[in-house]
């Protein structure tokens, strides 16, 4: 709507106006997404009220995370389109829906409606908050990406915080029957649609042409790569097509698994770790405290994390998280079940990690393909969360279920998942170290009418080999999106071979290889954008 609340033009900042206005806009949309972390309040009132299994009530949580990354992955280009302010409300709109569709459902019994308000609808609501703020806060800034993106994806993190003793009282003093969990769900629509608008009414776009106060004696981020253009980078479908993508996707999917997969079943693990080292209601106790201190941490990391990160550089940081990782899962089978303080230090750590990982991705995006469509690239990234939601869980859940049915008790129920998470840090470790700057060739500098421009911005000067695509990601998302995803896959793959094949054998030996694996990914390249064209 030109002109109208909503449109580019009305949310470019003034002269004078604070960018430290903008990471609590952010958070106004974080925190209030952040309740899906709550959801296990409300499951046994539903098993109980609705008469459901806890894997049925589990439904509407593993769809809005399914939704979540897919409606990330595939409303990002409209993200950057439309603006911050535009993302903000449709998400807050969808969320609040959700919640009413919900509310319905249980009135009436139906379980369904439940699943289609939370997990669908609300779900969409999710990815789109999650991703509105994102791009705005790295062109805020260019000078602390990780701080800026930590401070908001915190409130992610720290949404359980409040919404948790916040719903457990509702349904203390609404009751746990049909009727209130409806009126708790529709209080929680109308609640979080209303502090949701903080976020859509304050936020702004900087201009053209604001670059960022330098303070005396502070040195830049560090980056893994220098961009060749200020305000430039890669487009959203090109990224797809380059292996530091796919590298990046894998690395973020299997942090996620690895701390998912605790966070899930968090107290039943604290229960059956300590299992008769106190009676029985102490250690429940302790295993809610333990629950609420995983989301404090997980909060936390977000932003104590990725703050690191503009110090010691993303690649740096996600060592951190992968590597360290890995050996707190090993201390955790080793020793973790004769000592409480090294099992509480080794998963809190490892939760603070799962968190950070959401919060420096961002950045590392940032780093690796520039800011132009940072947010439409930030979406397709996360379908990695999409997949790691269901792997983390079903991998624990799969795995200590069989070893029950064995006859195996206490902690060595989780030997064998907590073994395959520690497999899948080191492979995302090992993909972390693969990932490498980004061809120049790949970068493009904004014209006026791109998707992440400022209204009527001049283009920046192009560096020297720095050529633009407007054919390329200035189109909706559209079905020819999975041939991207399918070359750049490919590509990745056969980069990665023969990156191992140049070490193993001498570069002598795989020169040749290496032109006829280049050769091929540009013939499928070049495939690809015939058929996007023809779409």
């Amino acid at each position: 709507m030109p002109g109208g609340v909503l449109s580019q033009e009305r949310i470019v900042a003034p002269p004078g106006w604070s960018r430290w206005l903008v990471p609590p806009a952010a958070l106004a949309i974080h925190l209030s997404i952040g309740q899906a972390y709550a959801w296990s309040v409300f499951k046994t009132p539903l098993e109980q009220a609705l008469h459901i299994s806890p894997v049925l009530s589990a439904v509407p949580f593993e769809l809005a995370i399914a939704m979540l990354g897919l409606s990330a992955a595939f409303g990002g280009t409209m993200v950057e389109r439309r603006g911050p302010r535009w993302a903000m409300l449709v998400a807050a709109t969808l969320f609040a829906a959700g919640f009413l569709v919900s509310a319905l459902g249980v009135a009436v019994s139906q379980f369904w409606l439940v699943i289609l308000g939370y997990g669908f609808i609300g779900g969409i609501g999710l990815g789109i908050g999650y991703i509105s703020p994102v791009s705005t806060l790295i062109r805020w800034f260019p000078d602390r990406p990780g701080v800026a993106t930590g401070i908001a994806i915190m409130g992610f993190g720290g949404g359980a915080l409040i919404a948790s003793p916040w719903t457990t009282a509702m349904l203390a003093g609404f009751g746990k029957g049909t009727s209130g969990i409806a009126l708790a769900f529709a209080v929680h629509g109308v609640a979080y649609f209303v502090f949701m608008a903080l976020g859509w009414l304050i936020v702004r776009t900087p201009r053209a042409d604001w670059r960022p106060p330098a303070a005396p004696g502070t040195q830049p981020a560090v980056t893994e790569v220098v961009v060749p253009a200020v305000g430039g980078g890669v487009p959203a479908r090109t990224a797809l097509r380059t292996r530091q993508f796919w590298l990046l996707w894998v690395v973020l999917c299997f942090n996620v698994t690895a701390g998912i997969g605790i966070l899930e079943r968090a107290a039943p693990i604290y229960q059956d770790f300590f299992r008769g080292t106190a009676a029985a209601t102490q250690v429940a106790a302790a295993a809610t405290a333990f629950v609420a201190m995983l989301s404090l941490t997980n909060m936390l990391g977000r932003f104590v994390w990725s703050s690191a990160s503009d110090l010691v550089g993303r690649k740096n940081i996600y060592r951190v998280y992968l590597g360290v990782g890995a050996l707190l899962y090993l201390l955790i089978v080793l020793v973790g079940a004769g000592n409480k303080v090294v099992f509480l230090l080794a998963a809190l750590l490892i939760l603070s990690f799962y968190g950070a990982g959401f919060s420096t991705v961002p950045a590392y995006l940032k780093d690796l393909f520039g800011t132009y469509q940072v947010g439409a690239i930030h979406g397709r990234l996360l379908t990695a969360w999409s997949v790691a939601g269901v792997l983390g869980p079903f991998l624990v859940n799969f795995l200590v279920n069989q070893q029950a049915s064995a006859g195996v008790r206490g902690p060595a129920q989780y030997t064998v998942a907590f073994s395959i998470m520690i497999g899948l840090l080191v492979i995302g470790g090992i993909a972390n170290e693969l990932i490498r700057p980004v061809d120049p060739r790949h970068f493009v500098a904004p014209t006026p009418g791109d998707d992440d421009t400022a209204v009527a911005a001049a283009p920046p000067a192009a560096a020297p080999g720095l050529h633009h695509r407007a054919d390329i990601g200035d189109r909706p998302a559209r079905g020819h999106e999975l041939v991207a995803l399918g070359v750049g896959l490919h590509e990745a793959v056969l980069h990665a071979v023969v990156d191992h094949l140049r070490v193993v054998a001498g570069p002598d030996r795989t020169r040749a290889g290496h032109e006829d694996v280049d050769g091929m990914s540009m013939s499928f390249t070049d495939i690809s954008s015939t058929v996007e064209r023809l779409i």
